[in-house]
């Protein structure tokens, strides 16, 4: 029975995974912007472009600044064949293959850059359909866009509003202000809300949602016992107030940062030990509730504020940092870009959901980011450094500090006796301690004594984390075509121009990191509370307002509620940037409290539910779900923060400190979190994508992991003094916070027979571990 309830687990799972071939998303536009058309720019237009063209400079005919040149070709033909890159002639020539047509000519591309290219023809070569599309290019003025217009007229650029909640005539529905804002739009398309979610249902998804755990059967029964009218108002808050809170919203945001413990691969193959110093600092954050605009401002620049906290801007050193392989210049120069790119990239969509790195060759061809902009923010990554700054109790710094410099001091006294002896005896410097008189001899040897017996009194080293640190106030020029040794005119270093104006302020202090902070979270920036607004409504429901949370550009989608939208920034500002207040706002409305239940007529209108009649149930991520098969088997390690744990298959701690290579293909626990959709810490990451595939239900039903699970929880209730009835009632109270049906009953008593073995019971355990139920919330 547990085979066949397997087998159509992965039927349905096969099923469930089918595609269809759409034209190019966001998602592909932003990779191809990003990763492939810089990479062609630099390695490629200058002899295969419409630009190469005018110059008489084209090279076999063949146009790569273009799709249609792409696929028509040159005098050989097609190079590409979208979807099959081992047949593709581009991927023939970058390997290097073929002598005839290796390309680019002066050298073979890094390996890193060519599977960039693979992949990007395996997912189909996508191009944005047309270069033109969106710009309103303004001769008379020669501005590259007409800015006035998008200010105007996109979305993400207005104003925040503060609208009103809308009048509605179902009064008793709205629980708060976003319920009027969502039944107004549910009337106009001809929708009602679900009704409200089982009781049972609305404390399991606030457990998972909030702290990424489900409750006890315990504390299922205190709030189905609790008749206040505040009982859920309690739940909400208790959740808040536990320090699992931080740990469940750290994650989200680590997907955000890119975070790993490094190992990148090529040319970024770097450990970083001290990376968790920066997850636990997310935790404390959130769990302080620190206002949004510091938590922003201290991952830009925390070592140059007041409090001087250098652990947050980790924010940027977690992701990859590139070196060349040897003192090739243009390999050189090419680490420096792709380094910078990945720290413009982050910044802009982590902070704005906008996309400038797009803009690194040249300028944006869908939203108003000139290549100066580009460069003015990269000029100020430009000015900064990686260090291991040393972080902790102050005065354990400073001891340590005080003794280095004592050694130091020392060192510099020796330097300084051996060349006052070099002069007066007229030795080279070099030979002066072989021809020391036996005086200078000894006091020489005192001075290393000292030096010795000081080293052995070290006293407690402080911790050290991965910090950024100044380095420079120059402003960078422009990179022609992207590459780093061509230079243009000068960009200074401030903020893009569609947010502040042509005569914004440029940037004096140090890097600019401090000044760009300010601009992030200066009131008037329209961007920064719309998008960690809608990453919050996205986390909670699955889906963001705007569901291209990191790009708020015009090839990014509309929100589906704009006044929403604007109405929770608003509000959110108000409430001083508060993130736990937000929560608390989203989770008493009677939106978020809806059942998930199909209703047929409402999804033939609204198949997605952009409109939200009803909670979208989803996956778990799969942090929750291992952590809740830990937590239901009574086997969880709750201890918070401290180093990772390396292979977490074999920890008993939350996922959130398993060790995480960049490339996701170093350790066991990355074949596993992949497995389960966890995003590549190569670049930012909107969103988690969620699959149901044969290899996960195969995991489930053979992995060491789970088996050993399930004799963890089949031995519990074996060893159980209740009849099987009782037992088979608190497994599924423990595991899915309900009693079973009768249905269940019954084909649980016949798989288990009349006087179960512990074997019995241990598949039986499995049977309930990998169910769907388990790894869902609804």
């Amino acid at each position: 029975m547990i085979k066949t309830k397997a087998l159509t687990l992965m039927l349905l799972a096969i099923f469930h995974n089918e595609v269809t071939a759409n034209s190019p998303g966001p998602d592909q536009i932003e990779f191809f912007e990003t990763k492939i058309r810089p990479l062609l720019s630099s390695n490629c237009f200058a002899c295969h472009s419409q630009k190469a063209n005018s110059k008489g400079k084209l090279k076999a005919g063949l146009y790569l600044d273009s799709h249609k040149g792409l696929i028509k070709g040159g005098d050989s033909g097609s190079v590409i064949s979208p979807g099959k890159p081992d047949q593709s002639r581009i991927i023939e020539a970058v390997l290097y293959r073929n002598e005839d047509m290796a390309m680019p000519p002066k050298g073979k591309l890094p390996e890193e850059k060519i599977a960039l290219i693979r992949e990007w023809v395996q997912m189909g070569a996508p191009w944005p359909e047309s270069d033109n599309e969106v710009v309103a290019v303004t001769p008379d003025n020669n501005e590259p866009y007409d800015w006035d217009k998008f200010r105007n007229e996109h979305w993400a650029f207005k104003k925040i509003q503060n609208p009103s909640p809308p009048q509605i005539e179902n009064d008793a529905w709205p629980k708060n202000p976003i319920d009027n804002f969502i039944f107004s739009r549910l009337k106009q398309n001809q929708l009602a809300p679900n009704e409200p979610a089982p009781l049972r249902n609305l404390i399991r998804r606030a457990y998972l949602d909030l702290i990424g755990i489900p409750p006890s059967p315990e504390q299922v029964k205190a709030f189905l016992n609790d008749k206040s009218p505040d009982a859920f108002s309690k739940v909400i808050d208790s959740l808040l107030e536990s320090e699992h809170y931080g740990e469940r919203w750290a994650r989200h945001w680590l997907d955000v940062a890119r975070y790993s413990d490094g190992h990148g691969g090529f040319g970024d193959n770097k450990a970083l030990p001290q990376a968790w110093r920066f997850r636990d600092w997310v935790v404390n954050a959130l769990n302080s509730d620190m206002p949004y605009d510091l938590f922003v401002k201290k991952q830009i620049a925390g070592d140059l504020l007041d409090d001087k906290d250098p652990v947050p801007t980790g924010f940027f050193v977690v992701g990859p940092t590139y070196n060349s392989d040897g003192g090739d210049p243009e390999a050189k120069a090419q680490a420096l870009a792709e380094t910078l790119s990945d720290r413009v990239d982050t910044f802009s969509r982590a902070f704005l959901g906008l996309t400038a790195a797009c803009a690194r060759c040249h300028d944006h061809k869908f939203d108003p980011i000139t290549t100066q902009d580009y460069y003015s923010l990269a000029g100020i990554f430009k000015n900064t450094r990686n260090i291991d700054a040393p972080v902790g109790n102050q005065n354990e710094i400073e001891t340590h500090n005080s003794w280095k410099r004592a050694i130091d001091e020392l060192n510099n006294k020796v330097n300084q006796f051996l060349d006052a002896e070099s002069k007066r005896l007229s030795i080279d410097r070099k030979e002066v301690e072989k021809k020391l008189p036996d005086e200078s001899k000894t006091k020489l040897n005192q001075i290393r004594s000292e030096i010795e017996q000081l080293k052995k009194s070290e006293p407690t080293k402080p911790a050290k984390a991965h910090v950024l640190a100044e380095s420079g106030n120059a402003d960078m020029h422009i990179a022609l075509r992207g590459d780093l040794r061509k230079k243009g005119e000068l960009a200074p270093r401030r903020f893009i121009e569609i947010i502040d104006d042509k005569e914004r302020k440029k940037y004096s202090e140090g890097s600019g990191r401090i000044e760009l902070s300010n601009s992030v979270v200066d009131p008037s920036n329209p961007l920064t509370a719309r998008v960690i607004v809608n990453r919050i409504w996205g986390w909670h429901f699955g889906q963001g307002l705007v569901r291209t949370p990191s790009n708020f550009g015009t090839i990014g989608e509309k929100p589906s509620h704009p006044l929403l939208l604007d109405w929770l920034s608003s509000n959110f500002i108000n409430e001083g940037w508060s993130i736990k207040k937000l929560h608390k706002t989203i989770l008493s409305s009677a939106t978020w409290q809806m059942s998930s239940d199909y209703n047929k007529e409402k999804f033939n209108k609204d198949g997605d539910n952009k409109m939200l009649w009803r909670y979208s149930p989803r996956k778990l991520e799969v942090e929750s779900w291992r952590d809740t098969l830990l937590a239901v088997t009574g086997e969880l390690d709750e201890k918070v923060g401290g180093s990772p744990d390396g292979e977490i298959l074999n920890s008993k701690r939350r996922t959130l400190y398993a060790t995480i290579s960049r490339t996701g293909d170093r350790f066991q626990s990355d074949a596993f979190l992949r497995l389960f959709d966890f995003p590549a810490a190569v670049s930012t990451s909107p969103k988690r994508s969620s699959s149901v595939v044969p290899q996960q239900y195969l995991f489930m039903m053979n992995s060491a992991f789970m088996t050993t699970r399930a004799k963890h929880l089949g031995k519990q209730l074996f060893d159980s003094t209740n009849d099987t009835n009782s037992i088979i009632e608190s497994a599924y109270q423990r595991l899915y916070s309900r009693p079973p049906d009768s249905n269940e009953r019954d084909l649980a008593n016949k798989l288990l027979g009349e006087s179960p073995s512990q074997k019995n019971w241990e598949l039986y355990a499995q049977v309930l571990l990998s169910a769907h139920e388990l790894i869902q919330v609804r």
